[in-house]
């Protein structure tokens, strides 16, 4: 059912590990394919993060096979997720019922749900999901129901709008939080001030990025021992409570941010200064 688990790390397994390790440990690649759904599991929050791409057919969100006594079940039966569409327009179906999605929208999909389909020749879906012990509303969001906070300058080249999608006062869910943060032209750097979240979990996904050579250097690990990986357009990075996580790209790009944990409280984080980092 899953492409690739991901373990829970404590941060001495940090210590003199190699840099395909570290890509191993926490890099999700290839979950963008043609005519597939791709999962990937992570212990950190039981995140399930995937992207499916239906192309000219539609692609149906599979029953759960694992474990064994949950085999044929619904994926949703105790999960909530959010689905985004990166690419062009498409078509979600939840139960029957459709909902139009066009790039850089979001749905929020509830516990419970029983059957989800995607459909659409260019659309491009990046699931994210995590337990939930309630099912709240089924809610469609657009960046313009999304609430914008506006951050940086193009003088520290780091202006950006952070599009609060499924989060308190937006979208209610069970624990998950997930948004959209688009940089503007000029600017290349991301989540600053740099932080952690000591009661949660992080994913980035980076994509948009503008030519097949872009990069994003994303920084991670303890603040007083940082590490580095370098992304490719539409890969995800997972970011343990106890790492930092911050980045810098070739150019302009776009990232999505699931978080999930013991609150929904968005300001919940350590804030560091720059100077703070080693």
């Amino acid at each position: 059912m899953f492409s690739k688990t991901f373990y829970a790390t404590h941060p001495d397994m940090m210590d003199g590990v190699s840099n395909d390790d570290l890509r191993d440990r926490y890099l999700v690649s290839g979950m963008f394919r043609d005519g597939e759904i791709n999962l990937n599991y992570s212990h950190n929050e039981r995140f399930i993060i995937g992207g499916a791409i239906p192309g000219a057919g539609e692609l149906e969100l599979p029953v759960q096979t694992e474990p064994s006594g949950s085999n044929g079940r619904p994926f949703l039966e105790r999960r909530e997720a959010a689905i985004v569409n990166i690419g062009g327009a498409g078509t979600v179906r939840l139960d029957g019922d459709n909902y139009e999605l066009g790039n850089k929208e979001c749905l929020y999909v509830p516990m419970g749900t029983q059957k989800v389909t995607f459909a659409g020749a260019s659309a491009r879906y990046y699931i994210a999901s995590v337990p939930a012990h309630r099912a709240c509303q089924i809610k469609k969001i657009t960046l313009t129901e999304a609430n914008p906070l506006v951050r940086g300058d193009l003088a520290n080249s780091n202006r950006r709008t952070i599009y609060q999608l499924v989060i308190p006062g937006v979208c209610e869910s069970a624990q998950l939080l997930l948004g959209l943060t688009v940089l503007e032209e000029g600017s290349v750097w991301n989540t600053m001030p740099p932080h952690l979240h000591d009661r949660r979990s992080e994913i980035y996904l980076y994509f948009d990025m503008p030519e097949a050579a872009d990069r994003v250097f994303h920084y991670m690990g303890e603040p007083q021992s940082m590490r580095h990986i370098v992304i490719g357009n539409e890969e995800a990075v997972i970011s343990p409570p106890w790492s930092i996580h911050m980045g810098s790209g070739t150019k302009k790009y776009s990232f999505i941010w699931a978080m999930a944990g013991e609150n929904l409280d968005y300001t919940d984080m350590r804030v560091l200064d720059i100077c703070q980092l080693k």
